[in-house]
């Protein structure tokens, strides 16, 4: 489509790798990647400063970073890895970015979430889940984090122009839950057997980032292009307004 791309990689070779890629397949285009560690907060500060000071425009932001961790770990930051990589990451960095994206005439931000939040429910007194630990379930509040992250964002943003959009794309055959640890990690590996390719698992995401038909749309949740109703605790306004204070004050904005 023509598209410029920014990346965001924590991995050189893999990262290198991803951007001669994108190289081969648009070789006129400016690609460009950064480096960061998306788990800590000042790093998210650091890239997201460093890509403002060279862009002029931001017309898409997608927030797709994500991991799933079968045992507790806590970054330098004291946040729990899995609540911190796949919330606040999107959280601080879209916040960072906010002035660029505020500034670009119909610009989007669109995050990666999932449908296993279903069954989810945060506990405001237990966010970064130190009285009880288990990967999936974790993964599961963070996914709602997104829902929640998404609807409140559209609220606040509702008069830039810039809409904020979420989606589920399906389970995709990707290096996701490969070093989760424990047994899990060879439960995710054997299921990829029946998982759908990374290519059908982007179409949503780039339906969001391009279609015309959801240009004014925001706040919603969609799955396979097409929106889709999430849980009755995706959809509660206070707790989508106190994960956000709740993250803010986390992240010292």
């Amino acid at each position: 489509m023509g598209a410029r791309l920014v990346i965001v990689a924590r991995d050189l070779t893999r990262g290198q790798a991803a951007l001669q890629g994108l190289r081969n397949a648009a070789p006129n285009v400016a690609h460009r990647i950064y480096y960061a560690d998306l788990s800590r907060v000042q790093e998210m500060k650091r890239v997201a400063g460093e890509i403002a000071a060279a862009e002029s425009r931001i017309d898409v932001l997608v927030n797709n970073a994500g991991a799933l961790f079968n045992s507790r770990q806590v970054t330098r930051d004291g946040l729990e890895m899995t609540f911190a990589t796949n919330h606040m990451a999107h959280f601080v960095l879209t916040l960072g970015l906010a002035e660029r994206l505020c500034g670009t005439p119909g610009a989007r931000v669109v995050n990666t979430s999932s449908d296993a939040h279903r069954g989810a429910r945060l506990d405001f007194d237990d966010l970064q889940s130190a009285k009880r630990y288990r990967g999936f379930p974790v993964y599961s509040r963070s996914k709602l984090c997104n829902i929640l992250f998404t609807r409140e964002l559209a609220r606040r943003w509702s008069d830039t122009g810039v809409t904020a959009n979420c989606l589920h794309p399906g389970f995709v055959s990707t290096r996701f839950g490969d070093e989760s640890g424990g047994v899990f990690a060879h439960v995710v590996r054997a299921a990829k057997l029946f998982a759908i390719s990374p290519e059908k698992g982007a179409e949503t995401i780039v339906y969001l980032a391009s279609s015309d038909a959801v240009t004014k749309l925001s706040g919603a949740y969609f799955y396979r292009c097409r929106l889709a109703e999430p849980t009755k605790e995706a959809q509660d306004d206070e707790a989508a307004r106190r994960l956000w204070d709740e993250s803010a004050r986390l992240a010292g904005l």
